[in-house]
């Protein structure tokens, strides 16, 4: 008998069917893109549709058994289970202290934003970036200011010399991708430092979102910024979670690590004004998933980096189409600009004579226009059969 581990340890290749769910990634892209999920392929909502860590998954069902259901108190554990991800994974001691819990990062970004700026200033983001920055500064009231990066042999860059000249004196913030969505990049410690010292220069805070911090993939190695640029820990915020590592986004639970005690007052008054408290099962499962998850994460990259093969080298053979490679992340950026087609028209062959729905890139902010990005998170099958649509769909270019 072989003592050989098996290939798919966890399950990822076993489809997992998330329709009629509540389900936001199947149930609403018909209504959305005009994508049945009976013989559609969502690849647009990020996250993955695979099984979480099985401790996770008992915890719950034993939760459930249990019957009752109130407030959440005593989060001595959860606090533990995430210093010691951080301290294991990323090398980073956290002091209990620097955390403030949030109902999501979306909303922990939302508590940033207004408790450093007012209404009318503005708020700097790298574009493309992930599309609920964008919302989120427009729904406070605050302006978008974009510094378009540049795409140098199919890697971003920053232009830190641009967007210096860009500045018109009202801005307050950094919001940074750290890896970057939806491009893949993951940044290295001179690049952090840049933007860290960038943002002292000129009165920044630099909040820098790295929910996709663990999803880094082989080839490459994730910095946290604020062991990247401690010199700037006093204006620094990062984001983490473990929503995006293991599939728990439904459990709104994120992080804000503000190390600095006056900045951290300032986001922790305006976290209070929403009246909010973690959930019973968001931390819960946080802690189950740093405390055993390991094992998991590590065979999940493996899985992820296979399905990164896939897709991108089956993109890059359809004429027309070009993928980015994603260092991180489990998305894949696809320009079009090489069809010669506008968007609609781009855009129209996927949907429906491919019959994927994928995120349109213009959401994404200036640079986004040719482009649609692809979650490749899914059963490597499903992988194989959206890159088979894809080819047939622009079959006429080759």
């Amino acid at each position: 008998m072989s003592d050989a581990a098996p290939a798919d340890p966890f399950g990822f290749d076993i489809p997992v069917d998330r329709r009629g769910t509540h389900c936001a990634k199947w149930d609403k892209m018909q209504t959305l893109y005009g994508v049945s999920p009976q013989d559609g392929i969502p690849m647009w909502v990020a996250d993955m549709d695979f099984r979480t860590v099985p401790q996770v998954i008992e915890d719950l069902q034993a939760r459930v058994a249990h019957g009752v259901f109130g407030y959440y108190g005593d989060n001595s554990d959860y606090i533990a289970a995430v210093q010691g991800w951080m301290k294991r994974r990323h090398g980073w001691e956290v002091d209990p202290d620097w955390l403030l819990t949030t109902h999501g990062l979306v909303a922990g970004v939302s508590h940033c934003i207004r408790a450093v700026s007012e209404p009318g200033e503005g708020i700097i983001l790298f574009t493309p970036v992930y599309h609920a920055f964008h919302k989120i500064i427009a729904a406070n009231g605050r302006r978008i200011h974009q510094s378009p990066m540049k795409l140098v042999d199919g890697r971003y860059e920053l232009d830190l010399e641009g967007l210096a000249a860009s500045l018109t004196g009202d801005e307050r913030m950094v919001i940074f991708c750290s890896p970057h969505n939806p491009g893949g990049r993951v940044w290295s410690r001179e690049e952090l430092r840049a933007v860290a010292g960038f943002c002292a220069e000129h009165d920044l805070i630099f909040l820098s979102d790295e929910v996709h911090h663990d999803l880094v993939l082989p080839g490459a190695s994730h910095a946290v910024a604020l062991l990247a640029a401690p010199e700037h820990a006093d204006r620094t915020i990062v984001a983490a979670a473990a929503s995006k590592t293991f599939n728990l986004a439904g459990g709104m639970t994120g992080g804000l690590f503000i190390p600095d005690p006056e900045l951290r007052a300032k986001v922790s008054a305006m976290h209070a004004t929403a009246g909010a408290s973690p959930n019973s099962f968001g931390p819960e499962m946080t802690t189950m998933a740093y405390t055993h998850g390991d094992a998991w994460l590590d065979a999940l990259l493996v899985y992820l980096d296979g399905n990164r093969k896939v897709f991108h080298e089956g993109v890059q053979a359809i004429p027309g189409l070009a993928s980015i490679w994603p260092e991180g992340t489990y998305m894949s950026w696809v320009d079009f600009s090489g069809t010669g087609m506008e968007i609609a028209e781009f855009t129209d062959r996927v949907q429906t004579g491919a019959r994927i729905a994928a995120n349109h890139g213009p959401a994404f902010g200036k640079g986004g226009e040719s482009f649609l990005r692809f979650n490749f998170a899914c059963p490597r099958a499903r992988v194989e059969l959206a890159v088979e649509r894809l080819a047939e769909a622009f079959s006429d270019l080759q």
